[in-house]
């Protein structure tokens, strides 16, 4: 039986992903400021990677009352058991139940947004997300109709080029993603010529009872256990490989949306019967 040299598979992997991103920075014709045009480079690097089921853009979240979230520079999100996505002078708005991961984009690792760094900065705009209220719905599958499922974890991260830490002082990263908790907790990144990272917390397991209350529970509940850096060289694949496990492993399919819950505030409703 042959074989195949699957580092030299992975090593070329992550060159052809950086050459990705760096040419989708350099050349993307955007009339705003440099961060713009760095958060299309990210999208279009993550739509080119990402299986298609996957959508990517940068988006505000709404819920069903009508609250909203900072606008985020990435949000992936669900196309297909979320039938309607809001566009309107120039924005997305995109129900919360089909929100599966959120991203903030920044030049660099380190910096200040104000009197936040930031991390803090990113964590904060995450929690705008994560607070707003799902609402699931029973749904059909293989025939057989199945109970509303539990509310999913919304993955959120950070995305840089580099990091003006001195790469042997991960302690400094860890410090301030430590320093995040709750809501505004973040679960992994890439910073492209540093490394990837994710953090482990406690409870690790997934939210497998109840609906909006569960859910803020279980991230009351979590803690801080350990951040994982990857090799500068492996920054790409790494997170990639991460980002999709929590995608279709952890996640696997948002819960079914709930319509009359948005249509309500016009008067209107559907037939849950059929």
């Amino acid at each position: 039986m042959s074989k195949v040299d699957l580092k030299q598979l992975f090593n070329g992997l992550q060159n052809q992903m950086s050459a990705q991103l760096n040419t989708n920075r350099e050349f993307i014709n955007h009339p705003g400021s440099k961060g713009d045009a760095l958060e299309n480079a990210w999208i279009e690097w993550l739509r080119e990677y990402l299986p298609n089921r996957y959508c990517v853009d940068k988006a505000i979240v709404i819920d069903h009352e009508g609250n909203t979230s900072q606008q985020m520079d990435i949000v992936i999100y669900d196309n297909w058991f979320t039938p309607f996505i809001f566009k309107q002078n120039g924005f997305y708005y995109i129900p919360a139940e089909g929100v599966y991961a959120i991203f903030e984009v920044k030049p660099d690792i380190q910096g200040n947004v104000g009197d936040k760094s930031y991390i803090e900065y990113a964590g904060e705009k995450i929690e705008s997300v994560r607070m707003l209220k799902r609402e699931a719905a029973s749904f059909i599958n293989g025939g057989i109709k199945f109970s509303a499922r539990p509310l999913t974890k919304i993955v959120g991260g950070i995305l840089c080029s580099t990091s003006s830490f001195a790469r042997e002082n991960n302690n400094t990263i860890e410090k301030h993603l430590r320093a995040l908790e709750n809501l505004k907790s973040i679960d992994l990144g890439c910073i492209a010529d540093y490394g990837s990272f994710y953090i482990d917390y406690h409870p690790d397991e997934e939210i497998t009872i109840g609906g909006q209350d569960a859910y803020l529970e279980f991230y009351s509940k979590r803690e801080f256990n350990k951040i994982k850096f990857s090799h500068a060289n492996h920054s790409f694949v790494t997170f990639y490989m991460q980002l999709t496990r929590y995608l279709q492993q952890a996640i696997g399919t948002i819960p079914a949306i709930n319509l009359n819950a948005y249509l309500k505030n016009i008067g209107e409703e559907v037939d849950e019967q059929i």
